[in-house]
């Protein structure tokens, strides 16, 4: 008989977010109120260390919305990276503004600074990295340069919950970050987004922008748009908000086996400073990848993905001619295998043991 398959990511949900449903259901308020409040707060209390958290409807409508916010629109240009999910600069162009596509470093995959640099003009009025995979984007460096050109830093961290860089957590960097919440993310309120800011007039603007433009119901204040979390997704996200910081442990724990057993692939690595918290990990397969993947999956049972395999800059919407070798290089070698805390000592082993054997019959 064949091994169970091991899925690349797996929600947890449990009793503990069935019963808090239930008791939203049971109030007959479902719509965003109380309990999206309470999670804001919570959210806020641990994982923004305070910074202001405003929940909304998925975390796309959250970078549009920030940005919207912030002040992006026609006219703007926001340099983003072309190695990550489509919805980054997918938020830049719904807004009006031009995204503009930067490259990588290979070593953590995330936006190179010099070629950010390369990217500034006179009509570039923020940058938004992506703390991909869990690891914090150079923070200090993007920082440093947004302060040179007078410009904006926007913290794309849908993958990156609990993330830290020298003991300060991720979201609390920028004008405004983003975190989703989407079902495989490392915590969960079904769908959702959730946008951190330490400006009041930016958490204002998202306040009134995801809620009609209406701070006070009927006195609408500008256009917005009906981005409200629920009341029942709310109730689900305080209950994984209680469990992320364990779940992101397990998570470490994992990706440092597969650290200390895997052979013949490139193994991610953390900088200096940094908390990485695994939303992926994400290994570089030099030859054959989809080759190698499609093997794990039917010889092995283990699940992996492909995060992601065409860059944003050679998508439909927009086409650049933009050279950008090491996204390219990413898109090309790059894996993901299962690290979430839903495995077994015996599912890591496998994993390991899969890897492996698939790294030597290429080799």
């Amino acid at each position: 008989m064949s091994q169970e398959f091991i899925p690349a990511a797996k929600p947890i949900i449990g009793d503990d977010e069935r019963k808090a449903v239930d008791a939203v259901l049971a109030t007959g308020q479902l719509a965003q109120g109380t309990e999206v409040a309470l999670f804001e707060q919570e959210f806020s209390d641990v994982l923004l260390d305070g910074r202001a958290a405003v929940a909304v409807n998925s975390g796309t409508s959250g970078l549009h919305l920030g940005l919207l916010a912030a002040g992006i629109g026609p006219g703007d240009e926001v340099i983003v990276p072309s190695f990550t999910f489509a919805a980054t600069a997918n938020s830049v162009a719904l807004t009006g503004a031009t995204p503009v596509f930067a490259d990588i470093e290979l070593e953590h995959f995330t936006l190179d600074p010099s070629s950010v640099e390369s990217r500034i003009t006179d009509k570039t009025a923020g940058i938004m990295p992506v703390h991909l995979y869990g690891h914090p984007f150079d923070v200090h460096s993007i920082g440093a340069l947004a302060s040179k050109h007078g410009i904006k830093v926007f913290e794309d961290a849908a993958q990156a919950h609990g993330a830290a860089v020298n003991g300060q957590r991720v979201g609390t960097f920028g004008d405004f970050a983003m975190f989703s919440l989407y079902p495989t993310k490392n915590m969960t309120s079904g769908e959702g987004g959730m946008v951190s800011t330490g400006l009041p007039d930016v958490e204002r603007r998202l306040r009134l922008l995801r809620n009609q433009g209406m701070e006070r119901q009927y006195e609408n204040e500008l256009v917005g748009f009906n981005a409200r979390m629920t009341n029942i997704h709310a109730a689900i996200g305080r209950v994984q908000l209680t469990k992320v910081l364990d779940w992101t442990r397990i998570r470490q724990e994992n990706a440092a086996f597969l650290d200390a057993h895997l052979e013949g692939v490139i193994t991610p690595t953390v900088a200096e400073g940094c908390q990485h918290v695994y939303h992926q990990y994400t290994i570089r397969v030099s030859e054959d990848r989809d080759g190698f993947a499609k093997a794990l999956r039917e010889e092995y049972n283990v699940g992996c993905g492909i995060y992601y395999p065409i860059p944003n800059n050679r998508l439909a919407p927009f086409q650049t001619d933009d050279e950008l070798p090491a996204t390219d290089e990413a898109a090309r070698t790059v894996l993901s295998l299962p690290v979430h805390p839903s495995l077994s000592q015996n599912d890591l082993e496998r994993i390991v043991a899969a890897v492996n054997a698939v790294a030597k019959a290429g080799s």
